[in-house]
């Protein structure tokens, strides 16, 4: 597909972080005040005696850390994977060491040995994520085998049964690495997106932009016709005059028959030009919504070695043929889906627009292999291969960028778009094959498309 990125992985962990040494440092205060906090109250205001020298100790260090890099860094400095990997790791070092002092996995905060396992999940890459999961569920494990005991009444002890415990343990672990794959799976998932939103608004700003400069030349065209035309007929005034007056002066009649030769070939450059305008000459700014799909076809029709392309655009009742605004975003991602059908046909694709006073409805239909079952359910989505290949294209030659890309900027106009596998009937027969349709409900206050 085309626009698609080269490296979608590298794209989407650009996009996942880096993170902020600030985000890590307000993260680690919270953490250093509700540790302090439940030391204190625990201890002065429930009455159970606690190893307070080595607690407040193992706080002080997460301090003096925030310290430490608050000094020596910018607040502002992004972190490298491996940096925040690291910082992450030592949070999680010290949660363990603070709950080896207060009792192990029987400390009800032990469950907070998840949280920084979540955080690394959302901001860093797979390999770090698993590292530090791996990390916590080691902890864990070792407090379940080796604590020092649970502050309790004194006089008292706190004992659970060892299978009340393994089974905290197991709780614990497949929390740890439940929350890391679905907290890594809805970060991956959000940065697909973004990536692919990036790559749709690069495509419609180049769309925009050429749409531009054809109509700068539509407008150049219209504007310079007229002197043009002038300095044509002075020019073949000049001839007539030169011959009739100063017949031997053939230098002067060859330079005014150049003159006259070169003013026509700049009307015909310019009358070119006119023609291919976009959006700067008003006259191109309205096309039919046969001409909208014949400009987006334009590039596979009579292609060498192709399939051919066969374009229909009926009223289903007696309604005006629709006038259309020309909008890049359209005729881009009709173009895309007419791409990839051309892309997979046997010998056929089918473009067809039917509207009617409420809805205009756009097809575009080929006799390939189809969508396979897999990937019809997610087709859409960005980085997703549109199906088994045909005519050398391989289901692995795009990232799924260019459907997504299309199907964004046409649903921007107002239109729903559905595929499916469908059968047709064709000139020759009946085919069955890949469908795309693309509808609009004319009426609707989101549909801005007729002119």
């Amino acid at each position: 597909m085309p626009h698609a990125l080269a490296d979608p992985q590298a794209a989407m962990n650009a996009l996942k972080g880096p993170v902020r040494l600030r985000t890590l440092t307000t993260l680690r205060w919270l953490a250093v005040a509700g540790q302090t906090v439940c030391i204190v109250v625990v201890h002065f205001a429930l009455g159970f005696p606690t190893p307070l020298g080595l607690c407040l100790g193992a706080i002080a260090a997460s301090a003096w850390l925030n310290l430490f890099v608050t000094l020596r860094y910018s607040p502002q400095r992004f972190l490298t994977d491996r940096e925040a990997a690291g910082y992450i790791a030592f949070d999680i070092v010290q949660l363990c060491l603070l709950l080896f002092f207060t009792g192990g996995l029987q400390n009800p905060f032990s469950a907070l040995i998840i949280a920084p396992v979540t955080i690394a999940a959302s901001v860093l890459p797979l390999r770090f994520t698993i590292g530090l999961a791996a990390l916590a569920i080691a902890g864990v494990s070792i407090l379940a085998l080796n604590h020092m005991p649970i502050p309790w009444r004194p006089g008292e002890s706190l004992e659970l049964a060892p299978v009340y415990k393994a089974g905290f343990w197991a709780a614990l672990t497949f929390s740890i690495s439940f929350f890391a794959a679905y907290a890594h799976r809805i970060a991956a998932e959000s940065a697909q997106m973004r990536s692919a939103l990036a790559a749709t608004q690069l495509v419609l700003a180049r769309e925009e932009r050429l749409a531009a400069l054809g109509g700068l030349a539509a407008a150049a065209a219209h504007e310079l016709g007229t002197p043009l035309a002038t300095i044509q007929v002075t020019a073949k005034e000049m001839l007539r005059d030169i011959k009739r007056e100063l017949e031997d002066h053939e230098d002067l009649a060859d330079d005014a028959a150049l003159l006259v030769s070169q003013a026509e070939r700049c009307r015909d450059i310019l009358s070119r030009l006119s023609h291919h305008g976009d959006a700067g000459d008003a006259m191109h700014d309205k096309l039919a919504i046969d001409d909208l799909l014949r400009e987006a076809a334009a590039p596979f029709l009579d292609q060498p070695g192709g399939p051919t392309v066969r374009i229909e655009a009926r009223g289903l009742d007696d309604t005006k043929k629709p006038v259309l605004k020309r909008r890049p975003e359209i005729i881009f991602g009709l173009r895309n889906f007419i791409e990839n059908a051309a892309g997979f046909a046997l010998s056929t694709v089918l473009v067809r627009a039917e509207w009617n006073d409420a809805q205009l409805a756009v097809s575009i239909q080929d006799d390939g292999p189809g969508f396979s079952p897999e990937i019809l359910t997610r087709l859409g989505e960005p980085y997703v291969s549109a199906r088994t290949g045909h005519r050398g294209v391989s289901a692995k030659s795009g990232l799924g960028l260019g459907f997504f890309i299309a199907k964004t900027l046409l649903e921007a106009s107002g239109a729903r778009i559905d595929f499916e596998n469908r059968e047709w009937e064709g000139e020759t027969g009946n085919f069955s094959g890949a469908h795309v349709g693309a509808t609009w409900d004319i009426k609707a206050s989101n549909t801005s498309i007729i002119a």
